[in-house]
């Protein structure tokens, strides 16, 4: 097992790793930036360095200052959490090359998956169901134009090298093909520095599903059941849980195998998600996978008992899975609601300052938080939004949506906006309690709601 390793993150995902570490008697490095000189990531690592100035190009992203702190510190391995360098093949190439341990996927499987055409191929190859859509990349929007006369509108565009909802644009009728196109291209080329693009068919009233699968070294590769990720507002997740409301066991075990055969695919190796969209009908269909760990994964820990950033490490040191399949039972349900700095009445916009008092709901039976903000603590405006997750447990869904509603009723954020009172409505919205919810979820409860400051 690895001696000391260096997270080169911020925020709850830092600390969240750093208390792993701690339990397995792992030392740490934190890195911060010149703002996050007082964050709680820095001062609860073993070692902290400051890897640059507020912008994250010139910090969290800038690999040399990193790889320069990692050498400085003698880590033997670099966690990079999600976000910011988590999904860099480059990056993950370079830590090899340096002899630090990326902990994560093989560069090749980053770069591979990382471009959601060569992966939806290799899908196609591996016989997991795929979208119906393009067969590659679309050189221009007037092929767009011919392939979406065969699949039929509507469809969507997007960006091969994309992610975080970058680079997508639905498409409803010919006319709004060239300026969707070439916007979409425009939004990937600035975000990724790549504009290729591919179409898939616009499955209505889907539901988003994920499946948290774990490989290792030797060729071995679980899943840990599906979290249910469709309330979701531009294409950024609001509320997860776990397992989906409307799965039985039998789908269960179903959808779990394909996403098992889907990482075998690609000999994955590590943490990773395999995402689906669900139809009405009860068909799925692999969109892409994600190739780390992701903002969610408590849920999935909660119902399943399987601590994932212990398992990255582990497997990131060359051990095997701890768990075989038959081993894994889901139990129970969990949700996470992420608490973001954010004024929904002001069409979500940030909400960054100084928190004057902050007392989270860690208290109680079945009920997590996620988080590295306290009283006093300055939210700054360079990062992202979330300050917070709350993660509840219950035997049944509707006592983990009972445990979260107590756990909000607790939570206090002074100083700044929150979307608090957006969450809360959410979990008393009569649709969302039915567990009838789709990824239009959130724009039709939004209008319901009065919640539409945009």
């Amino acid at each position: 097992m690895f001696q000391k390793i260096l997270i080169a993150n911020r925020g709850e995902i830092a600390v969240r790793i750093i208390r792993a570490c701690r339990e397995m008697g792992i030392q740490t490095v934190a890195v911060y930036s010149e703002p996050d000189r007082d964050a709680l990531h820095a001062q609860l690592a073993d070692e902290a360095v400051c890897i640059g100035p507020a912008r994250s190009a010139d910090s969290y992203l800038n690999m040399q200052n990193i790889l320069s702190a990692a050498i400085a510190t003698k880590v033997n391995a670099i966690h990079p959490g999600f976000g910011f360098l988590s999904e860099n093949s480059l990056f993950a190439s370079i830590c090899e090359e340096c002899h630090l341990k990326f902990v994560g996927p093989k560069a090749e499987t980053i770069e591979f998956m990382g471009n959601k055409a060569n992966a939806r191929a290799k899908m196609i190859e591996a016989g997991v169901p795929v979208i119906p859509g393009s067969d590659g990349v679309l050189t221009d929007y007037k092929e767009a134009l011919d392939v979406a006369e065969k699949l039929g509108y509507p469809v969507m565009i997007k960006a091969s090298a994309g992610g975080g909802g970058k680079g997508i644009r639905v498409v409803r009728c010919a006319e709004q093909m060239q300026a969707a196109f070439e916007s979409a291209q425009s939004e990937t080329m600035k975000a990724f520095g790549d504009d290729r693009m591919y179409m898939e068919k616009k499955i209505e009233h889907a539901r988003h599903i994920e499946v948290q699968v774990l490989g290792d070294q030797f060729g071995n590769v679980i899943h840990l059941g599906e979290r249910d990720c469709s309330l979701q507002r531009k294409n950024q997740k609001v509320l997860e849980e776990a397992p989906c409301p409307v799965f039985d066991e039998k789908k269960r075990e179903e959808i779990g195998a394909v996403a098992v055969r889907a990482a075998k695919a690609v000999g994955y190796e590590n943490a990773g998600t395999i995402e689906f969209l669900y139809d009405r009908d009860g068909n799925f269909y692999f969109m892409e996978m994600n190739t780390r760990i992701q903002v969610e994964h408590p849920i999935t820990e909660m119902v399943t008992g399987v601590d994932i950033v212990k398992e990255q490490l582990r497997i990131a040191a060359g051990e095997p899975l701890s768990y075989h399949q038959d081993e894994i039972c889901v139990t129970g349900h969990a949700i996470e609601c992420r608490i973001n700095a954010e004024n929904p009445q002001r069409g979500f916009a940030p909400s960054p300052g100084k928190i004057r008092f902050a007392l989270l709901p860690a208290g109680g039976m079945g009920v997590r938080v996620e988080s590295a903000v306290y009283s006093g603590y300055e939210i700054s405006p360079y990062y992202d939004s979330m300050i917070a997750k709350i993660i509840t447990h219950g035997k049944t869904r509707r006592e983990a949506i009972a445990k979260m509603q107590r756990s909000l009723y607790e939570l206090v954020i002074d100083g700044i906006d929150t979307n608090l009172e957006f969450q809360e409505d959410i979990l008393g919205d009569a649709q969302y309690l039915s567990g009838e919810l789709d990824t239009t979820f959130l724009e039709e409860f939004m209008n319901r709601h009065s919640w539409n400051g945009e």
